[in-house]
């Protein structure tokens, strides 16, 4: 049987892999530390498993609309408007299976064969696959330390070309951590604003920041980037429900329209009463959402005090999502290689940078317990003073 090309040549996810890996060797009674799922560790907040109960009990187990519950739309387009100051309606929500299917009915809606996207590098790995699965064309822009691995407006500027459709922003980021300041955006903003270009900014990592650290909707910055502006979303990340697959997409009607008529020739409606959870999420007490961010913020700090002390390794301080991207030049080995052997030898699962656009880095992920945090550094620390 001969397969569609426009999968030959897609990569499996990394992350996903060595998840999965790590899981079938704990399984087998290994003691793993794993810091690669980007998954917190937090149980989904009673008050929102309560009412997708209560959503069972009343019968919410029948097929919805496609684009998503009304009264989740009009929730998701409250926070918006109240949280990010995006004056969007309900008309203008798409609820998906989770933001990573938000992301790719937008590129298939959006993008026709040759287009160019621009990303950012590092990047999140399924960017680029989704862009080449509609035949566009990635268009990777390298950041490093120099710029805190974020776009400047000069670069942006340079890599548009008459072929380019969108730009995918990413604040906070992953695998960085870095959240783009205000002015950062204003300036990206009138790039895209002055060349014609749309903006997809993914936004699910808004609600962990750290330091008093401002996270801003590039959209909320004018009535001319709003128009350009089209949001993804989810609560995988802050209502740790990341099995729930709850997601969305806030964007011009006519997108909307049109991502809404995909997706009822394809998925149909995201899990009714996994919907009446998330409209639990947005409408009750956030306090949950505040209780993790600041174990995120003790952890992180765990993180960057142990890693700053090792030779060898260097990263800069993230100021979003449960990230460190750990710069590993310096033991002269690849990020595919070392997260293998660091695995084989140490156990400890981390995520190569090399599917995430920085071959010279790992992702080490910090949402997991303290304890599974000390025992797999001492681990790390061990590995890479034996490798320099």
């Amino acid at each position: 049987m001969e397969l569609a090309q426009r999968i030959t040549g897609i990569k499996p996810s990394v992350t996903l892999a060595i998840s999965a890996l790590a899981k079938a060797m704990q399984q087998d009674g290994k003691d793993i530390c794993s810091f690669s799922a980007g998954e917190p560790d937090f149980a989904t907040p009673q008050h929102i498993t309560a009412a997708a109960k209560q959503a069972l009990d009343r019968g919410k187990t029948k097929y919805g609309a496609a684009a998503g519950e009304p009264q989740l739309r009009e929730a998701i387009a409250n926070k918006l408007q109240r949280d990010n100051g995006l004056d969007y309606r309900a008309a203008n929500i798409l609820v998906t299976n989770g933001g990573k299917h938000s992301l790719y009915n937008l590129m298939v809606t959006l993008i026709d064969p040759g287009d160019e996207v621009i990303i950012p590098a590092p990047f999140w790995l399924s960017y680029p696959e989704m862009v080449k699965l509609v035949d566009g064309i990635p268009v990777i822009v390298n950041t490093d330390s120099s710029t805190d691995y974020k776009i400047t407006p000069e670069a942006l500027n340079a890599a548009i070309t008459p072929k380019t459709k969108l730009f995918i922003l990413n604040s906070p980021s992953n695998p960085s951590g870095v959240v783009y300041t205000r002015a950062e955006l204003a300036a990206l903003a009138k790039v895209i604003v002055d060349r014609d270009i749309m903006v997809v900014s993914d936004e699910i990592y808004e609600k962990i920041i750290y330091d008093g650290v401002e996270q801003v909707s590039i959209g909320a910055l004018g009535a001319d980037i709003f128009e350009r502006t089209i949001v993804s979303n989810g609560f995988a990340k802050a209502y740790s429900m990341t099995g729930w697959r709850v997601g969305y997409l806030a964007a011009p009607l006519a997108v909307i329209q049109a991502a809404s008529a995909l997706q009822g020739h394809s998925t149909s409606n995201v899990c009714t009463f996994a919907q009446y959870g998330a409209i639990a999420a947005l409408e009750g007490s956030q306090e949950c959402v505040e209780t993790m961010r600041q174990a995120f913020a003790q952890r992180r700090q765990v993180v960057l005090d142990r890693l700053c002390d090792v030779p060898g390794l260097s990263c800069a301080k993230p100021d979003g999502a449960f990230y460190v991207f750990v710069n590993i030049s310096s033991t002269n080995i690849n990020s595919l290689d070392f997260c293998q052997q660091l695995l084989e030898q140490q156990l400890v699962a981390t995520i190569p940078g090399q599917p995430f656009g920085a071959d010279d880095h790992i992702r080490i992920s910090y949402a997991t317990d303290l304890v599974t945090i000390e025992k797999g550094l001492d681990r790390l620390v061990a590995f890479v003073r034996a490798h320099i």
